[in-house]
């Protein structure tokens, strides 16, 4: 059976954070789909270089997922967090216990409170706001807690 991996993107993410996975699994075989939340597809990356996505969030169907994955950097990050679509569909895939991969920074999973009581991990400067969640921390660099996996900046890799 063929995974579906959809990769949510918002102006100013993390390069590597995003196409670094994009790279990998389409490597791999794995069906990924690159989503904007914005009514464009066109996005520009924390380092400035303008891309497209594959789709726009309104107008997927996301009922085929496998797996959502929300790269990092800022403001990238925030403008995910700020998205209520996106929080509603991570609370429900989360309810439905499917799999999703945060970015490092978390911060649309703390709308949704679905790390509270869940260990986890980020970049150092961001492990307060997780334990401050309800969040157990972990210095590991990357946390596995049922369907939920975080990791750490790759610069701390």
């Amino acid at each position: 059976m063929s995974k579906k991996v959809y990769i949510f993107l918002a102006d100013g993410f993390e390069d590597i954070e995003g196409l670094t996975v994009v790279d990998l699994l389409r490597r791999a075989g794995i069906d990924i789909k690159t989503v904007s939340i914005k009514e464009t597809t066109r996005i520009q990356t924390s380092h400035g270089i303008t891309m497209l996505t594959d789709a726009i969030f309104a107008e997927t169907d996301f009922a085929d997922a496998d797996m959502l994955v929300l790269p990092g950097g800022m403001p990238g990050t925030k403008y995910l967090a700020g998205y209520k679509p996106l929080i509603d569909l991570l609370t429900d895939f989360n309810n439905k216990g499917k799999k999703s991969q945060p970015s490092a920074q978390l911060q649309a999973y703390f709308r949704t409170g679905i790390l509270k009581g869940r260990k986890a991990t980020s970049y150092p400067s961001f492990m307060e706001v997780l334990f401050k969640d309800g969040a157990v921390t972990s210095e590991d660099s990357v946390v596995v807690d049922g369907n939920i996996t975080t990791s750490v900046a790759w610069e701390r890799l």
